[in-house]
């Protein structure tokens, strides 16, 4: 159970990773305004903030990645945490799709972690 938990801590960083791609470099690309189904107005309207987000997405991510170097069962707990509340605070407020994408992810490292 210990290798997947590992596996999937590792799948929710990378998935932070991605995100914080999309919203801070692809925001006004193609692919950002296809992702996030909006027009390019909106999306330069956005763009600070989009960035903004993504930064913090990266901080989610670096965490994850510090907790898997170390090993420090705590703090990956935390940060997964940390990614629930966020995937379901967005799929609450913002886009459902965001409590899947994000929200399931991190609910299955944290029972993995949980069992493990």
């Amino acid at each position: 159970m210990h290798t997947l938990a590992t596996a999937l801590l590792l799948l929710v960083a990378i998935e932070h990773v991605w995100i914080l791609i999309l919203e801070m470099f692809l925001w006004t690309k193609p692919l950002g305004l296809k992702t996030f189904r909006q027009s390019k107005q909106a999306a330069e309207a956005t763009r600070v903030l989009a960035a903004n987000q993504g930064l913090y997405n990266g901080f989610l991510a670096a965490g994850l990645f510090w907790s898997l170097a170390t090993g420090e069962r705590p703090v990956q707990f935390f940060f997964v945490i940390c990614v629930l509340v966020a995937g379901i605070y967005g799929g609450l407020t913002a886009k459902r799709s965001i409590l899947y994408i994000q929200g399931l992810p991190a609910l299955l490292a944290l029972l993995a972690l949980l069992a493990s």
